[in-house]
């Protein structure tokens, strides 16, 4: 696997990004739901895991 960097932020920024789509922005004082939390939690872990990724393929090239 070859690491672009350009397209690692791509990736990165647009699972990122999908955060700002839980919960309610019209409402800063909206407490989110465990639904939510476990969306967000799901979207952080695809971001760890495509950095990791990359750093496993730097390490190795």
């Amino acid at each position: 696997m070859t690491i672009d960097p350009e397209q690692l932020r791509a990736e990165i920024d647009a699972l990122v990004a999908q955060l700002s789509e839980v919960g309610d922005p019209q409402n800063p004082d909206h407490e989110p739901s465990l639904a939510e939390l476990e969306e967000i939690a799901r979207r952080l872990s695809e971001a760890h895991d495509v950095l990791l990724a990359a750093l496993e393929s730097a390490e190795k090239g």
